[in-house]
């Protein structure tokens, strides 16, 4: 199993290959190997809701799961639904109406009717895994459905997993079924360490420097200066610069290269993009600036880094 701590990068050979995050979903039908596996995913995705976009996309999702506010829904599956941006309200049979901000994630459980959706004038950006099986059976025994929802914060490693799980998923490689499963037993454990509330014991600090990689990571696809990315936190810059270089060893600009640039080698090796694709992908000015860049850390240009990773797979 693959474990991840905070900060880590993954290696090119671990780290599948990452779009731009479009509204992406798949519901998977478990086979006998799945079911005999013990834990199964059912259904994985993410969906972005502009303001005033009407909730929820029903036309992405089959019959079983579609539903409107009125009448809500009752699903067969267990679900960890996190919303990475935005805020909203969530109700249940077992809960009554609850206030959903970024950083929070809620459990669906089997049977249990509930509903969710967006404040009209935010929207929100929801990540979202159906598992089941005997093992999450027993797993899910120990959350409350009476208190489904747990803040996870703005979580660097939780985001990290759900990208890589997704990212599994669109490749379709062969064993991912039971490798999405081990991811998704690692994300359930980051949430049951934030149900405890041993966060609280977390230096502020710390919690600002794991914030600043999170909006970081969310931001390696836009074009907005790091100065921006990070207005929403409780800081100024300078104080958030200061901490944030004092913890890794760079500045948020520096950070955010490296992330776009590890991005850069994975559209390279796993894809036919050409460069202007490519720095429109991972948020450069120009294929000119990033060819420079790329030339500058790793010693040549992205051209000829991309045929020295073809003669290897070769």
């Amino acid at each position: 199993m693959l474990i991840l701590t905070s900060g880590q990068f993954l290696p090119i050979n671990l780290y599948f290959l990452t779009f731009i995050m479009k509204n992406f979903n798949k519901y998977l039908l478990p086979g006998p190997a799945e079911k005999n596996w013990g834990f199964y995913v059912t259904s994985a995705g993410y969906t972005k809701i502009d303001s005033d976009q009407p909730y929820p996309l029903n036309h992405q999702h089959p019959d079983s799961h579609r539903f409107n506010w009125d009448s809500g829904r009752i699903l067969n599956d267990f679900y960890l639904v996190f919303i990475s941006m935005g805020e909203g309200i969530f109700e249940s049979a077992l809960s009554t109406s609850k206030k959903v901000k970024e950083g929070t994630c809620f459990l669906l459980f089997p049977s249990i009717w509930h509903r969710y959706k967006p404040k009209r004038e935010r929207g929100w950006e929801e990540y979202w895994i159906g598992f089941n099986g005997p093992y999450p059976e027993m797993l899910m025994a120990n959350f409350d459905p009476k208190y489904p929802l747990i803040n996870i914060g703005r979580n660097d490693r939780f985001l990290q997993l759900l990208h890589l799980l997704l990212d599994q998923i669109r490749q379709g490689i062969p064993g991912y079924h039971q490798a999405i499963t081990g991811l998704t037993l690692q994300l359930m454990a980051i949430i049951k360490t934030a149900s405890q509330d041993q966060q609280s014991s977390v230096h502020p600090t710390m919690k600002l420097i794991e914030a600043i990689k999170f909006l970081l990571r969310e931001a390696i696809a836009g074009n907005e200066s790091t100065e921006q990315v990070l207005a929403c936190l409780p800081a100024g810059y300078s104080k958030l610069r200061r901490d944030f270089k004092a913890f890794t060893g760079m500045s948020p600009h520096q950070y955010l290269l490296e992330l776009r640039l590890d991005k850069v080698k994975i559209l390279l090796a796993g894809t036919g993009l050409d460069m202007n694709e490519i720095a429109y992908q991972t948020g450069f000015e120009s294929a000119s600036y990033l060819s420079k860049l790329f030339k500058k850390k790793n010693g040549i240009g992205p051209r000829e880094w991309r045929k020295q990773q073809e003669v290897l797979c070769h």
